[in-house]
């Protein structure tokens, strides 16, 4: 009969704390390769996300005695990765626009087919949103795969909350276009 032992995230993080190889070990397994998506999808490079991913763990695992609540190791670490990306996003000088006179699209305003999106392929929209200048992309990206509310992400980058819903709907139109331009419209 073989037993099958779990150890929960609480108890790697204890092991970490003790100075426990395995304990940094088994967390990093556990969650980098997830946290490496995420990084990918705001910064657009692979060689990019991996270091940052890397740094991001270093960061974590020289802090973990400070992680509050030790059941949520993977959303503190992905959080750390994630402002790394954006400040690796501001060194290559990208500007998020915030510029009070922007006018905030409505919804309706956007006729953006939200079926038609989803009867594209899926490597199409993903490489539409890769293909989106940075600030687009990462505000895609935050919003989208993070589930991040535009406060939220407003704060993150910086920006007003109406800076990212309006950069939000331009990128969608961009990404409809892109979808568009592969000739799914009409089909």
């Amino acid at each position: 009969m073989h037993l099958s032992i779990t150890i929960n995230e609480q108890e790697l993080v204890q092991q970490c704390i003790a100075g426990n190889e395995k304990g940094y070990t088994t967390l990093y397994n556990k969650y980098a390769k997830r946290i490496y998506h995420a990084v990918y999808r705001v910064v657009g490079n692979s060689v990019e996300a991996e270091d940052i991913v890397q740094e991001a763990f270093c960061i974590a695992f020289e802090r973990i005695d400070g992680l509050k609540n030790q059941g949520n190791f993977e959303g503190w670490v992905k959080r750390i990765a994630i402002n790394q990306a954006i400040s690796a996003l501001r060194k290559r000088r990208m500007v998020f626009t915030d510029d009070g006179q922007l006018d905030v699209v409505a919804d309706e305003e956007v006729d953006i087919d939200e079926e038609f999106i989803f009867q594209c392929q899926v490597d199409d929209v993903k490489k539409a949103i890769a293909d989106l200048p940075d600030g687009y992309r990462t505000i895609v990206s935050l919003h989208l795969f993070e589930d991040m509310g535009q406060e939220e992400i407003g704060k993150m980058l910086g920006i007003n909350h109406a800076t990212v819903r309006s950069q939000y709907h331009r990128a969608k139109k961009k990404i409809f276009i892109a979808l568009k331009d592969k000739a799914y419209y009409g089909t």
